[in-house]
C-alpha cells in the first residue's frame, strides 16, 4: 500500500483506528453478521452496506442495518451483543504498517491522536492488540461528543486538535471509510485515504 501523503508542515496528526490503523474491520464484520443473524437478518450482512458504514458510532451503525433489512432491533442490545463478539475476536487484531510505520515516525515531534466510531472498550483493546497505545495521549471516542455528532459530523476531529493543541487546519487525518473522510474535511483538515477494503 503507497500513502499519498500531502505536502505542508502539519503540526499534528490524526488517526482513524479501525480499518486505517488495524485490520479489524473484517473481525467487525464477522461480528456484526453474528448479531444481526441474532435478531432476525436471513441473509448474509451486505459487504458494501457494512464498508459504507465505517467510522460511524456502533449504534447508529445497528439503527442503519436495522432499517436497511427492515427489522425491527434495539439498537443499544445489538450493540452490546456485536461488541461482546468483536471482543472474543480482537486478539486476532493486525497493525497496518505503512499507516503505523508513518506514525511512528511522526510521533516522534508532532502529538498524535485517535478519533474512533469505536467506543473505548472496543477502541483499547484493538490498540491494546496492535502495541499502539503508547503513540497516543488523546483519543478521542463518539463518548466525547454529543450524541449524533460522530462521524460524519466534524465534532470528533475539531476535539482532538484542541485536545493536541493545535489548529485544525493544521492537522493531517488518515481515515478510511467516507463518512471519516467527510468529517475530517468538515473540520477543514486534509486527508489521507488508507483503503480497509484488501
Amino acid at each position: 500500500m503507497q500513502l499519498d501523503i500531502p505536502p505542508g508542515d502539519f503540526a499534528g496528526y490524526i488517526f482513524d483506528l479501525d480499518g486505517t490503523l488495524v485490520d479489524t474491520m473484517p473481525l467487525h464484520y464477522l461480528a456484526w453478521d453474528e448479531a444481526m443473524h441474532g435478531v432476525g437478518l436471513k441473509v448474509k450482512l451486505s459487504d458494501d452496506l457494512f464498508y459504507s458504514l465505517g467510522g460511524v458510532p456502533t449504534r447508529q451503525v445497528a439503527e442503519l442495518i436495522g432499517q436497511h433489512y427492515g427489522l425491527t432491533l434495539d439498537p443499544d442490545a445489538v450493540m452490546h451483543t456485536k461488541e461482546l463478539l468483536y471482543l472474543k475476536l480482537v486478539h486476532q487484531a493486525e497493525p497496518i504498517g505503512p499507516v503505523v510505520e508513518f506514525l511512528e515516525r511522526m510521533a516522534l515531534t508532532r502529538p498524535c491522536a485517535i478519533a474512533t466510531g469505536g467506543t473505548p472498550d472496543v477502541a483499547l483493546p484493538a490498540l491494546d492488540a496492535a502495541g499502539l497505545r503508547g503513540f497516543f495521549n488523546v483519543i478521542i471516542t463518539p463518548l466525547d461528543v454529543p450524541p449524533g455528532r460522530g462521524k460524519p459530523a466534524p465534532d470528533m476531529f475539531l476535539l482532538a486538535a484542541e485536545r493536541m493543541g493545535v489548529p485544525a487546519n493544521r492537522c493531517l487525518v488518515f481515515e478510511d471509510a467516507e463518512p471519516g473522510i467527510r468529517a475530517a474535511l468538515a473540520a477543514g483538515m486534509q486527508v489521507v485515504h488508507v483503503p480497509s477494503r484488501r
